[in-house]
């Protein structure tokens, strides 16, 4: 598994979503779309592969998916509830990659595809991953495209997803590493203003900071034709190494908080990370909401903190509201999910010199010893995480020490915030201002965890808590305790229309 493709949500209030995916294999290869779908964002229920590749050699590539309510394609005469996905059809390699789409009368859960394939074709072998969306101030459809090898997104548009219009091209933009991938396009809500402001997300792989993948975006304005960005800053979404390809969930209105989902793997490794364990390759970021902030000093920052908990918080497992410079200590080996949600808040904070101390996790293993460690030092504003003492896969491209440092907003208040799930931690600074999200892989769980502060300044006070999440998958297993994926089946329930 990897790419989230076509994240909607439908007619009934159900999120959709799909995914780069291999039936038939541990690497990456043979791609169709996985497909599952939830009414939380936390319990997922999987579907049937929703496309397939029609012959020996082809894939189906990433892409994106939209409700069309008024019929403007014409699919759609007697329901205001079709969905059309609009994919990148890789014909094989170093052979031209083209757009597809297909289109779905049941919510999104088997579709035919479009008997007058490729809506758009240009004879370039690296031209892929479509975001499609209705730009009602045009009445209008757009679609953004990478030209990956040449960093260019393409903007198009079309009055009914099938015939389309080139329009603009944004190109060479920020961190350009050696391809651009998985663009989006999207109005996004900014705190304290009304004023319209879009963003143009794009993942780069390979060529970060840190090696492989990442993602990077552009705060600016789009008047259905072209997009403007504010300036030049190269703003990165994730400062650790397992945050690729994010995707943003189509039908949200505009002036809502976004919600995203990001593959939660990097390039440079994700083929030989371990699956003995856990018996699958590959996870999903935590959903999470989106909107953009401008803070003298600061400038734009696309905020990322975890979608709604609440459906999977089980019990608190430790709290204090005046930690001062202590430690929690927490045993966790009997919480079913091995999942932790923490967070330290650190408050009455006066001026820059009382920015003082740090705070600190660490989870570890009680029978190997192994750890993932992280803190935030508010002198200096860095917060960093440290995976480097896990043993269950070595590789030179596995980096295991990352930071961050951020600006002092003045509010009084330091926060640091996490989720971790057996081979996963996401960190979470200041509300989401900042986040990095990274895997690990323990020979061992791990079942304690530790949590404090240590120099903090006198006039200040911490207040930590630990909660348990429950498991969304345990009420799904087997007999065996295993919870079955997709079910692989021919292409027959793929029609093409004649």
């Amino acid at each position: 598994m990897n790419d989230p493709n076509g994240m909607f949500i439908d007619a009934d209030g159900v999120y959709h979503l799909y995914y780069q995916y291999n039936p038939t294999g541990l690497v990456a290869g043979n791609v169709h779309w996985g497909h599952a779908t939830s009414e939380d964002l936390y319990t997922w229920t999987n579907q049937k592969i929703a496309l397939f590749p029609d012959r020996p050699g082809e894939q189906i590539f990433s892409g994106s998916a939209v409700l069309d309510p008024n019929n403007t394609s014409g699919f759609f005469p007697n329901q205001t509830n079709g969905v059309v996905a609009f994919y990148t059809l890789s014909t094989g390699p170093g052979q031209e990659q083209v757009q597809e789409i297909a289109y779905s009368y049941d919510n999104g859960y088997t579709f035919t595809k479009y008997a007058g394939n490729p809506v758009i074709s240009v004879g370039a072998r690296e031209f892929r991953d479509p975001k499609a969306f209705w730009h009602a101030e045009t009445s209008s459809w757009v679609v953004v495209l990478a030209f990956s090898q040449e960093f260019v997104i393409s903007i198009y548009t079309s009055p009914n997803l099938i015939d389309w219009t080139f329009a603009s091209n944004f190109s060479n933009a920020g961190l350009i590493g050696l391809q651009y991938e998985c663009p989006n396009l999207l109005q996004m809500p900014m705190e304290g203003s009304h004023e319209p402001m879009w963003l143009m997300y794009i993942s780069i792989n390979p060529g970060a900071p840190y090696g492989g993948s990442i993602g990077e975006y552009f705060p600016g304005h789009f008047n259905g034709t072209h997009f403007t960005a504010v300036d030049a800053v190269a703003r990165i979404a994730d400062f650790g190494k397992d945050n690729y390809a994010a995707q943003f969930f189509y039908g949200i209105p505009s002036n809502e908080n976004q919600i995203s989902i990001a593959w939660a793997s990097n390039w440079q490794y994700t083929n030989n990370v371990p699956t003995d364990t856990e018996n699958f390759r590959s996870v999903m970021s935590l959903p999470r909401y989106n909107y953009l902030t401008n803070v003298t000093r600061i400038g734009y920052q696309l905020v990322s903190v975890p979608y709604n908990l609440g459906p999977i918080f089980e019990s608190q497992l430790a709290a204090n509201d005046s930690l001062g410079n202590g430690t929690v200590f927490v045993d966790y080996s009997a919480v079913e999910s091995g999942a932790l949600y923490f967070e330290a808040n650190v408050t009455g904070l006066s001026d820059m010199s009382s920015l003082q101390g740090s705070v600190n996790f660490t989870f570890s293993s009680s029978v190997s010893g192994e750890s993932v460690r992280g803190g935030t030092d508010l002198l200096g504003g860095t917060t960093w995480v440290d995976r480097g003492e896990t043993r269950g896969f070595d590789n030179p491209y596995f980096t295991d020490k990352f930071s961050h440092s951020a600006v002092y907003d003045g509010s009084g208040l330091w926060r640091i915030s996490g989720v971790i799930d057996r081979s996963i931690i996401e960190v979470f600074v200041n509300g989401g201002e900042q986040s990095a999200t990274n895997t690990f892989y323990p020979t061992a769980p791990l079942d304690t965890m530790a949590l404090g502060a240590r120099g903090i300044n006198a006039t200040a006070d911490v207040a930590v808590a630990v909660w348990s999440l429950r498991s969304t998958w345990a009420p799904q297993q087997n007999g065996e305790g295993v919870v079955l994926g997709n079910v692989t089946q021919t292409n027959s329930g793929m029609r093409r229309t004649r």
